[in-house]
This record gives structure tokens, C-alpha cells and sequence, in this order.
């Protein structure tokens, strides 16, 4: 069977993908920074979109084990050949069966929700994989709230095949769908000078 039209693109871009540098290191840096702050050694994590592994090679080590996945079989082969602490898996699963294995203390999603094409459906299925209390942490692209230029030029890069299929979200519908799907907003920040890719950590109540 065919591979879907979204893992086509993103095998066929992650050579390019992997080797273009972070734009902003230093905010790069702080978010990791937190996101570090919020995992406990003793913390089984998830990792939706890992693409090519460089932000779970990093937060890895504060956790006891770290499960990255992804659709991608040719970002995950870019993965794998990295340096990894010994507690990270990369596992190679689409939507269906990323979330097996839960429920985990944390899950990330980073430069993810806003590429799903079911976002309640997705968030429905991290909080119910989440353990009471569980965290998950994410930056997400808020397109709809970028200016009118740019969302053009995002339109033209995804008719010539160089940009993938994204929702447009804006930060204020972003927050009100996490809300809708059970979760409490622990924090929410930006990292750098650009304002349309919030950082939000968002937690599963204790109770119901």
C-alpha cells in the first residue's frame, strides 16, 4: 500500500529537514531549558512528531524513559544514526498507534498539533493517554494570527509541494481547544522574538 500524502512529503524533505540550522538557538536553548524543569527522573515520556530525534536526544536524559515516535521512516532513519542516551527509543508509528504503551507522565508534541488534520481528536487522545497530573508540553504554530504576506507565501510553498498542509490557528482557538479537551493551561510563553509559536504546558487535572 502507498504511503499517505503527508508521509510522502515528509520522507521525501527530511535529508533537507535535518540540515537546516535552528534559526534562533538561544531561545531554542531556554525552551529546552523548561521543559527539562517540568520532567521528574522517574518520568516514562511520549514523543508525538519527533522528526529527525534532536529535541529528544536532549530532554532524554531527565527523564527514566523517553519514547519518540514519528510517521516518518526516513526521518526516523536520520534519527537513529544520531548519538541517544541508552533510556530513548525511536519507534516508528502513525496516529493510531503512537500512544501505545501509555499512560505516561508526560507527552510532547513539538511543531506538531498545528500539522494534525484532527486536533480535538488528537488532544482527546493525549489526555487520555496522559496520567492524572501528566503533563503534556508543546509549541505549536499559530499561522492564522502571522501577517497577510506570510500566510501567502506559506500557500505558495504548499502548492509546489514545499511546505505541508497545517491548520491555521490562532493562539486564543489553540488554548480554548486544549481547554475543550480537559486540560488546565499551566504556562504559556513565548521563547524568541517571534509571537506566533507559543510554548504551552498544559496538564490533565487530577481528578475529572
Amino acid at each position: 500500500m502507498a504511503a499517505p500524502r503527508h508521509v510522502k512529503f515528509w520522507d521525501k524533505v527530511a535529508d533537507r529537514y535535518a540540515a537546516r540550522p535552528i534559526k534562533d538557538p538561544a531561545a531554542y536553548a531556554a525552551m529546552l531549558a523548561d521543559a527539562a524543569g517540568r520532567l521528574r527522573p522517574t518520568d516514562r515520556v511520549l514523543e508525538i512528531g519527533c522528526g529527525t530525534g534532536s529535541t529528544a536526544i536532549r530532554l532524554a536524559p531527565h527523564a527514566a524513559e523517553w519514547i519518540a515516535t514519528d510517521f516518518s521512516a526516513e526521518m526516523l532513519r536520520i534519527a537513529c544514526a544520531k548519538p541517544a542516551p541508552g533510556n530513548l527509543r525511536f519507534v516508528l508509528a502513525d496516529a493510531d498507534s503512537a500512544f501505545d504503551g501509555g499512560p505516561f507522565d508526560a507527552i510532547c508534541a513539538f511543531q506538531v498539533l498545528h500539522l494534525v488534520g484532527d486536533l480535538p481528536g488528537t488532544l482527546a487522545q493525549i489526555h487520555a493517554h496522559l496520567k492524572p497530573g501528566g503533563l503534556l508540553i508543546s509549541k505549536t504554530w499559530c499561522f492564522a494570527d502571522m501577517s497577510l504576506k506570510l500566510r501567502a507565501l506559506f500557500f505558495v510553498l504548499r502548492s509546489i509541494g514545499l511546505f505541508p498542509r497545517a491548520q491555521a490557528l490562532t493562539r486564543p482557538a489553540l488554548l480554548q481547544t486544549l481547554r475543550d479537551a480537559g486540560f488546565e493551561i499551566a504556562d504559556e510563553r513565548v521563547f524568541g522574538d517571534n509571537p506566533h509559536g507559543p510554548y504551552i504546558v498544559a496538564r490533565r487535572p487530577e481528578t475529572a
